[in-house]
């Protein structure tokens, strides 16, 4: 999550777009199908999670592939409730947020992953005396209201010897400057976003890696996709993810020219547009790629490794709001159909 201060459109504004998009989307008619546009769900306003995607129709790969997308505004409505609802086609999201979604029955499945890694880290401020994560007993954690977040707090902590006992407040983008201000004492931070404009800002954080206390690896960020759309229209699927990838490949190979693309399709977005620079470079570095060198393609072993801890702590629920009483099939939460053989 990108913390900063944005105007947030009604979600009433995007069902209403997305509906006048869609109004032949279910029709069994494939003419009526292909001039629809992919409409597509963004997780927040413009930044560099979503470099590839603004890369593609900048260089018009997507209308090279006869393809028409429409960019849905940002709204509180999470990406995979539109997906769900039918209301967008695929859209942004995070593995963390797909098994939750996916788990309580909502027809999505995650298709290309932009970010291979945890880009997050829990951040302290630097000039306090949270030394390591067994400190974090009894402080106060700002948070976003996600379902997993606790889960993986705990297990970082405890890991590191302490109780995993602490206040928690949801304060969505305020989180940051709560702890800025010492007002909260710890929170998780996108570290090539918040970690980056915290030191230019000359707020130094001290951060703890999740993948060193015990919380196995995640795809930071997924792009999700609705599963009844996609049987649908298995060709323009297909094109799309690979267009996509294309973006995606091209923002990791060409890190500051794909920020400044980003920066020039987003006019007025970016008051420090080194920051978006800086960004697109360290994710490039260090987020983007496989072990293969790949940018994209997901593993059924990272899946059922952060699956399984989410299903372990107790976290995941039902359609009703009831505790999975049965690990699921993590091979059905992701796939690498729509992706270029390697």
């Amino acid at each position: 999550m990108i913390g900063r201060t944005v105007r947030r459109i009604a979600v009433a504004l995007v069902l209403v777009l997305a509906a006048s998009a869609c109004s032949s989307s279910g029709s069994s008619d494939s003419q009526a199908q292909s001039d629809q546009p992919i409409r597509f769900a963004l997780d927040w306003t413009p930044n560099t999670n979503h470099t590839g995607l603004y890369v593609a129709l900048a260089n018009g790969w997507f209308a090279d592939a006869g393809i028409d997308v429409s960019i849905l505004p940002y709204s509180d409505t999470a990406p995979d409730t539109l997906i769900d609802s039918g209301a967008a086609d695929f859209g942004v999201s995070f593995q963390s947020s797909t098994t939750f979604a996916r788990s309580s029955g909502a027809q999505v499945v995650s298709v290309f992953a932009p970010l291979q890694h945890w880009a997050s880290a829990i951040a302290v401020r630097e000039e306090s005396d949270i030394a390591r994560p067994r400190d974090l007993d009894g402080r106060t954690y700002a948070g976003f209201g996600d379902v997993g977040e606790i889960a993986s707090l705990e297990r970082v902590i405890r890991d590191d010897g302490g109780t995993g006992d602490f206040r928690s407040v949801t304060l969505g983008t305020s989180a940051y400057e709560a702890v800025y201000s010492g007002a909260a004492d710890f929170t998780t931070s996108f570290v090539a976003w918040e970690g980056i404009e915290a030191e230019r800002s000359g707020m130094p954080m001290r951060y703890f890696d999740f993948t060193d206390y015990g919380v196995p690896d995640t795809y930071n960020v997924v792009i999700d996709a609705n599963q009844e759309w996609l049987a649908a229209n298995p060709e323009r699927a297909r094109a799309f993810v690979g267009v996509l990838a294309r973006g995606y490949a091209f923002a990791a190979d060409h890190p500051e020219e794909a920020a400044r693309i980003l920066i020039e399709q987003n006019p007025g977005t970016f008051t420090d547009e080194q920051l978006v620079i800086d960004s697109q470079q360290m994710l490039a570095e260090s987020y983007m790629r496989d072990a293969s060198g790949r940018v994209g393609p997901m593993t059924a072993e990272q899946w059922a490794d952060y699956g399984n801890f989410l299903y372990d702590s107790g976290t995941l629920s039902d359609n009703a709001g009831n505790p999975l009483t049965e690990r699921p099939d993590w091979s059905t939460y992701f796939t690498n159909e729509y992706l270029d053989p390697a």
